[in-house]
């Protein structure tokens, strides 16, 4: 049963069915508990300002036993079969397929996006267990000769060993799936620290993986609203041998920094500033339903977002005018009303983000062409924004914007295009509308970002590497590389059974 069939009374009732069946606490060594210090804090609906849970905060003491639990296992967890594993894995896909409706009421309570969207993520992340049952069986090495003949090459990959798995607060579902997921696939044990503002869903998340059958101590989860308290004594545990983030780029750093005392394996999945093209032979019906897709999934509010939308000087102003009619037909809300399209911003910091690179974008010549304006009441609204003639110099240019807001200036050849693309230290996703299947392969060779889309503005996919370059990060998951990040290779030379080469 969907929301679309329920009375306000029973969405009520069915809300707290929900927060009730979520677990609340550590979870450590196969079992649920509080933090050492009985320390806690609250979970806000960014809708409402209400709160909606009070979760167990974990501290040092509690990471030291997450880490006594994850490294007792670790030998007996990479010894045990990757058949096994990969039954384990999909039994968690079909778990969370049982209970699709439930995650995404969980995840649109505690991080606000519209209940449509919530059920797109879960869909998208169950996904990846699924892909990593699959993968986990087909983790092969090699066998082979050597040149001269005198050895035998074995080349096998083992699992790298416990992993710290720090995930956002934008895809409170997905962030885990494609961390946990390969990390399961390979045979590591692990550490998830969530999100401090959207910690259920991962919580919820984690009892489904023990109803799957996950053994104790090869997951273990540490919310906290302290996160270095968590990060700072795991990262200095020898014990520890790879850290997973996704989060902005100066948290990043911080976290690389550290985790090279221990020389640990680093995926980072950082910031973004990603472009969208329209050149002059673009379909126009493709570029403003894939601007409207690449800008306004999540309300803005993830990395992978068109942070700033390039159009050829020719086709500007009809661009502009059909994306200004689609944005401002747009429904804000509550993301629980099945008519809202667009929920509440994460908190009251991200509106005020907002508001500040709107006016400093204004403040320097550009025009607001819809929107503009945080929308009073309770919650964290913002209204959906398109600026026009935005200088390349403003903020809203250069950082990311992590809202509703597309900003919109223009370009007259590719080399332009190109130059504008690649003006930012970011390099993770970009977009690129044009007809001339040519031009947009060559594009693709000439912009430096990790993924693109061509005529579309949605491409993230469990079967596809995602990760970016320059300062959106190192390392890809998904896809058949996101295993890899797991593994680590070890070669034995073996005597060759012929004897000495002749």
């Amino acid at each position: 049963m969907t929301t679309h069939d329920l009375t306000s009374h029973d969405l009520t009732s069915r809300v707290e069915a929900v927060l009730a069946a979520t677990p609340n606490q550590l979870f450590v060594e196969g079992r649920w508990q509080q933090a050492v210090s009985g320390a806690s804090f609250t979970v806000e609906n960014p809708a409402t300002g209400d709160v909606i849970a009070t979760v167990a905060s974990a501290g040092r003491a509690d990471a030291a036993a997450a880490m006594d639990a994850a490294s007792a296992v670790q030998e007996t967890w990479a010894r045990t079969s990757s058949r096994s594993r990969a039954d384990i894995l999909r039994r968690g896909f079909d778990l969370v397929q049982e209970r699709a409706e439930d995650l995404a009421l969980l995840m649109t309570l505690e991080m606000g996006k519209p209940l449509a969207q919530s059920r797109g993520e879960v869909n998208y992340g169950g996904e990846f267990l699924r892909w990593f049952s699959e993968e986990a069986v087909r983790d092969s090495g090699r066998y082979a000769d050597t040149p001269e003949g005198n050895l035998r090459m074995l080349v096998t990959r083992k699992p790298v060993g416990p992993c710290l798995l720090i995930t956002p607060w934008n895809f409170p579902l997905a962030m885990a799936t494609r961390k946990v997921a390969p990390a399961i696939a390979a045979g590591c044990t692990m550490i998830l620290k969530p999100a401090g503002l959207t910690p259920l869903t991962a919580l919820y998340f984690t009892q489904l993986m023990t109803e799957a059958g996950l053994p104790a101590g090869v997951l273990n989860v540490l919310p906290t609203d302290s996160p270095a308290e968590i990060s700072e004594p795991l990262l200095a545990d020898s014990r520890l041998r790879k850290i997973s983030f996704t989060g902005s780029t100066p948290v990043g750093k911080h976290l690389m920094r550290q985790a090279t005392e221990n020389v640990l394996r680093t995926s980072m999945e950082l910031g973004g500033n990603g472009p969208l093209l329209v050149f002059e032979d673009a379909d126009l019906d493709k570029a403003v339903d894939g601007a409207m897709a690449a800008k306004m999934r999540n309300m803005g509010e993830a990395c992978t977002a068109a942070n700033r939308l390039l159009v050829h000087d020719s086709v500007a102003e009809e661009f502009i005018a059909r994306l200004a009619q689609k944005m401002s037909a747009l429904s804000v809300g509550s993301g629980l009303d099945e008519t809202s399209e667009v929920g509440p911003l994460i908190d009251d910091k991200a509106c005020a983000s907002v508001e500040g690179l709107v006016a400093e974008a204004v403040e320097r010549g550009a025009t607001v062409v819809v929107g503009g304006h945080r929308i009073e009441g309770a919650g964290h609204f913002y209204a959906p924004t398109l600026l026009r003639d935005v200088p390349a110099d403003a903020r809203v240019m250069r950082e990311e914007i992590f809202g509703p807001v597309a900003p919109v200036m223009t370009f007259s050849s590719e080399d332009e295009a190109v130059a504008l693309a690649n003006a930012t230290e970011y390099g993770l996703a970009s977009y690129v509308f044009t007809e001339n299947i040519s031009r947009g392969l060559r594009i693709g060779d000439r912009i430096d970002f990790g993924l693109m889309g061509l005529n579309v503005g949605v491409i993230s996919n469990a079967a596809a590497p995602f990760g970016g370059v320059k300062q959106s990060g190192l390392g890809r998951e998904g896809g058949a590389e996101g295993i890899s990040e797991y593994t680590s290779t070890q070669y034995i030379g073996v005597e060759s059974p012929w004897g000495p080469a002749v």
